[in-house]
């Protein structure tokens, strides 16, 4: 299993880290966000279709890598925590968070005793009852619990959320926010963006660092100048939605091809006797 604990230490640095959100079932996607070396990935099991079959080959292709493997739970429940986390997630990403009660609840079910309540399994966490003393004794200061404030309630109480012992980041949901500000269908809808820009300010102010997922390199630029520390470069699909949309813009933006830009002017005999007539001003030894 990849250590959640390099993530930890990159949050406590307080310089950007960047990740992928994946929702398409290939695990080829996280290979090649391995491969590129991201610093996590985020698994997302609240929406789309992934089982847990398809959160397994994302998690174990992560193996003996610097990538850590977090899922994005659909909703805060122990029996569904405690599979995540045996199946080797470093972490869980905890959505539609209204109360700082919920959030305590959630690192409950992610912590083992005396912290929580997590039950011990002999599965790949423990590295299959090999490591079953060591691996749990160091998986509750490991195990990363990042709540998504995405709800205009939790921005009521975000300080009590992130007093609450066992909080590593926040994410960031602004689709989320922006419907419960009674703006559905919008990414920030109006007074929302200027409203999760002091939340942040408040959450960071606490030491805990920031999650958002960006949809372009602009707004990645624009979230990291912000002091957002933990970046999702995009989703799979959006990545792959904006490449086929900029090729297909590409193809079909007029242009003038070769066949049609303007050929060369031949020089007429009137042109040659016009250069011969001119004076040979080249300086002579």
């Amino acid at each position: 299993m990849t250590s959640p604990i390099l993530l930890k230490k990159k949050f406590a640095s307080r310089k950007p880290t960047t990740g992928l959100w994946v929702t398409l079932e290939s695990p080829t996607i996280t290979e090649i966000a391995v491969t590129l070396g991201l610093d996590f990935v985020v698994i997302d099991a609240e929406h789309g279709h992934l089982d847990f079959k398809e959160i397994l080959e994302h998690i174990r292709v992560t193996r003996n890598s610097t990538t850590v493997p977090l899922v994005r739970i659909q909703e805060i429940e122990q029996g569904l925590i405690k599979r995540v986390l045996d199946l080797g997630a470093g972490g869980i990403l905890v959505p539609q968070v209204h109360s700082a009660e919920e959030v305590q609840r959630a690192v409950r079910f992610a912590k083992y005793p005396p912290w929580g309540q997590r039950g011990v399994g002999s599965e790949r966490a423990t590295h299959w009852g090999m490591g079953l003393k060591s691996d749990t004794l160091i998986a509750n200061s490991e195990t990363l619990v990042i709540p998504l404030m995405e709800t205009v309630s939790a921005g009521k109480c975000i300080e009590e959320i992130c007093d609450i012992p066992g909080v590593d980041a926040i994410q960031f949901g602004p689709a989320d926010y922006s419907a419960s500000a009674g703006s559905l269908g919008n990414w920030e809808g109006p007074g929302v963006a200027a409203q999760l820009l002091d939340i942040k300010d408040r959450i960071r102010a606490r030491g805990i660092p920031c999650g958002i997922l960006c949809r372009d390199s602009a707004e990645l630029l624009k979230r990291r100048d912000q002091g957002f520390q933990m970046l999702g470069l995009n989703s799979d699909t959006g990545l792959l939605i904006r490449g086929l949309q900029l090729a297909l813009k590409t193809l079909t933006t007029p242009s003038q091809s070769l066949a049609e830009a303007p050929s060369p002017r031949r020089e007429t005999s009137r042109d040659r006797a016009a250069r011969r007539s001119k004076p040979d001003r080249r300086p002579r030894r």
